[in-house]
């Protein structure tokens, strides 16, 4: 874009400059009319010495190959955000890509059939809760002067939005793995499979949606708007042994499949992995081979969402002589989380022998904020101590998520 706006900057300015020079010269030369015949001079005349140039003349140094201008971008999965529509937006009480939610003190108790009085004070005591979001960067990537000069389709614009593309999914993947649970706890029910064994595993079934269901209605969780988003095993388990899901899989007025048991029912292609005793594994760590995708759920008014800023960083060409080069990535602010480890269940894929661990100890994922404290809080140590210069202007730390393009 910044590419055509310079093209058409020096077309205008190399016309204008043609029309006041003519004007000059035809009005030195005493010629009647000057005026109009400078912009004769200056515009249409240069046009029509241009039909006459050999085609490919003013194009004198672009590469010869023949581009078609089509863009064969990559097949990305997980871009439909759908299942976190309605989803709580807290986005406008972010302050330095933080948000603070107010931890709300237990119920009042109920009195039924009373004649005690004056009825007992209770106190609801309230609690700041304080949450970071995280921070999504993507790595730089390079254009140059030379790719621009020689391609017929817009390279920086599709640059920018592949960036916005890995952030997306990023984000998306966060999201999923934030709302699946731990473990099985009695607030968050994780069901193992109960199916037939396909290949080292057993497939999901009716039967572990419903049971699903059955904990959910235990602790009470409303049930009009529970979410239930399905792995694409799962989704291939139902698909390939129940008639019925294959009849409802796809609804050709909403676009999704059909509700299920209460739950509202999407496919996600970048669900979070669990080992085979049930446990979620860690954002950042690599799955096994005995690790497998699980099928979460939620409930909308128990989870949030926040936004902060967006930023691009940008370097012109023609400020970076020593490449020539156009230099662009992005750093994004964004956070999904349950306002409470509550109301959460996922549906595992089971090996058909190892026990399953409930009530795991998990060790917290650290957000940006977290992160950012303590590397500066690191920082000012080194600095006390004396040990090493002060890296100016490094913000960031070793082991940050990075979104590679």
């Amino acid at each position: 874009m910044k590419t055509m706006k310079k093209g058409l900057l020096k077309l205008v300015s190399g016309t204008l400059f043609n029309v006041v020079m003519s004007v000059v010269i035809l009005s030195a030369l005493g010629v009647p009319d000057a005026g109009l015949w400078g912009l004769a001079c200056g515009v249409v005349i240069p046009m029509l010495l241009g039909a006459f140039q050999p085609k490919g003349a003013a194009l004198e140094g672009v590469y010869t190959e023949v581009w078609t201008g089509e863009l064969v971008k990559k097949l990305r999965g997980g871009m439909d955000d759908t299942w976190l529509n309605g989803v709580s937006d807290y986005s406008s009480a972010v302050q330095n890509e933080v948000v603070h939610l107010v931890d709300v003190g237990g119920d009042p108790d109920v009195l039924i059939n009373n004649t005690t009085y004056p009825i007992q004070a209770q106190e609801l005591e309230d609690g700041d809760i304080a949450l970071g979001l995280d921070k999504f960067q993507t790595k730089k990537t390079t254009v140059s002067d030379d790719e621009l000069f020689a391609i017929s389709y817009d390279k920086m614009g599709s640059v920018i939005e592949r960036h916005g593309d890995a952030i997306t999914i990023g984000k998306f993947k966060k999201a999923a793995h934030a709302l699946a649970p731990n473990s099985n706890t009695a607030k968050t029910p994780v069901i193992p499979t109960s199916g037939e064994m396909d290949n080292g595993r057993k497939k999901c079934t009716r039967q572990d949606i419903i049971a699903l269901k059955r904990a959910l209605d235990k602790m009470q969780v409303p049930a009009v708007g529970r979410r239930l988003v399905l792995c694409s095993d799962h989704v291939n388990d139902l698909l390939g042994d129940d008639q019925k899901f294959r009849d409802q899989y796809y609804n050709y007025t909403t676009g999704k499949i059909a509700n299920m048991y209460g739950f509202e029912v999407y496919e996600f292609e970048n669900c979070p992995f669990f080992t085979k005793e049930g446990v979620k594994v860690a954002f950042k760590t690599t799955p096994s081979e005995t690790d497998h995708q699980v099928s979460f759920c939620f409930y909308p008014k128990r989870v949030f969402r926040a936004q902060g800023s967006t930023k691009m960083y940008y370097r012109d060409a023609a400020t970076n002589p020593d490449t020539q080069a156009n230099e662009v990535n992005f750093r994004h602010y964004y956070v999904v989380l349950p306002k409470k480890m509550e109301a959460l269940g996922a549906i595992y894929s089971y090996d058909g022998s190892t026990a399953q661990t409930s009530d795991a100890e998990v060790t917290p994922e650290k957000n940006w904020a977290d992160t950012r404290k303590e590397a500066a809080k690191a920082k000012a140590m080194t600095l006390e101590a004396g040990t090493s210069e002060d890296p100016e202007g490094q913000d960031d730390v070793p082991g940050g998520e990075e979104l590679e393009v």
